[in-house]
């Protein structure tokens, strides 16, 4: 068993510098930072706001992207995120749930089963899932998943199958529907706020001409977001139809990453989670140190930044390999000696690439204060 989750409530009021490594790490000062900010931003547009829950995936973190209330709907990637949001539903924080992917045969018997206890929506993009919902108590609401670029789900709006999608929809006496999704996934791969803005206006362009295949009499939301088009939702200024509602929805925002850092839009003092690692070796003939993070803590992922992740205090030396538990740093950038810079037995801590892959290898959260001081743990939700 994790060492750090049977053993987290320990390590409250201790120092970051003394958590078991590899661990993970919240600045709680910074997450809420974070949430206030785009809180703000949606509150001055006077749109919705639909938190994803698949970044940190526990129910403190939910309560303050909802601003314990104030925003009462989610979008959820995994059956175990509705599960886990589902006390803010007895509190009466929380009224809905989208379930993030189109809807396949294998999960729809537990949606349904969860519907006693929360509002599903459903993602739809196939008129062959539609057959799925037949025989169904109450029809289901759903939105329709538009493509806008990220070529990962959905219908694009050139596509005859989308319009072909929305008469199937509303001929169906079990689907209910009620407006069009997209995620713009591929914005991480943006490099300066006017690309990141573009695309925002892109999103709101795309959902808006899918709209267009429904009458202007019928009320529809279409739901935008990803955490870098989220950033700029300020810059926003397409004018919607009048039977169109737009909300916003993001979920990495609180904890942000390097990823989000390269996008433009977000500073570097703006990311709220680190790994604590260990330096376990370091080899002078080749100026590269080994840590006891790899692959699984770090993943494979890139951003503008080079390597797996970037030693936080040591901004010129980087993550450059990874194998399944093995992290090598190497000097990216200048001519610093590894033997100067690190000693074994020395704990470091590491910026990530994306932080809802990084949060997703680990059992326990340690969240600190502005001093670095464990005030907390958060215990996250895991499987499918």
């Amino acid at each position: 068993m994790d060492h750090a989750f049977e053993n987290h409530k320990e390590y409250i009021g201790r120092h970051a510098l003394e958590l078991p490594t590899p661990s993970f790490i919240i600045n709680k000062p910074t997450i809420e930072q974070n949430i206030k900010k785009l809180h703000a931003d949606v509150a001055t547009l006077g749109i919705a706001f639909r938190p994803h829950l698949k970044t940190l995936k526990t129910l403190e973190i939910t309560r303050l992207m909802l601003g314990n209330g104030l925003h009462r709907n989610v979008v959820c990637s995994t059956v175990p995120e509705i599960v886990g949001a589902l006390p803010l539903v007895k509190e009466g924080l929380l009224d809905e749930a989208i379930f993030g992917m189109p809807v396949y045969k294998s999960v729809l018997p537990r949606l349904t089963a969860l519907r006693q206890s929360i509002t599903i929506d459903l993602l739809l993009d196939s008129c062959d899932q539609l057959p799925l919902l037949e025989g169904s108590d109450t029809a289901w609401n759903v939105f329709i998943k538009i493509d806008v670029g990220a070529r990962r789900a959905g219908l694009t709006t050139d596509s005859p199958r989308l319009k072909e999608l929305v008469q199937a929809v509303e001929a169906s006496k079990f689907a209910n529907l009620k407006g069009f999704y997209c995620h713009a996934n591929h914005s991480y791969g943006c490099r300066t706020e006017a690309d990141v803005t573009e695309m925002l206006q892109h999103e709101v362009e795309e959902v808006v001409a899918a709209a267009s295949f429904v009458s202007d009499m019928r009320s529809l939301i279409v739901s935008i977001g990803a955490t870098p088009t989220a950033h700029v939702i300020e810059k926003l200024s397409e004018k919607l139809p009048s039977n169109v509602a737009l909300e916003l929805h993001a979920g990495n925002f609180p904890t942000n990453d390097l990823q989000q850092v390269s996008t433009d839009v977000v500073p570097i003092t703006q990311q709220a989670i680190r790994v604590a690692a260990d330096i376990v070796s370091v080899y002078p003939e080749r100026n590269e140190a080994l840590i006891n993070a790899g692959v699984i803590v770090l993943a494979r992922e890139a951003s503008g930044f080079p390597g797996h992740g970037k030693v936080v205090d040591q901004h010129n030396w980087d993550v450059v390999r990874v194998s399944q538990e093995h992290g090598i740093l190497g000097c990216t950038n200048g001519d610093e000696k590894v033997g100067d810079t690190f000693k074994v037995g020395e704990k470091v801590f590491l910026w990530c690439q994306h932080s809802c892959i990084t949060a997703a290898a680990f059992y326990a959260y340690f969240v600190v204060d502005e001093d670095d001081i464990v005030i907390d743990t958060w215990i996250p939700w895991k499987g499918w």
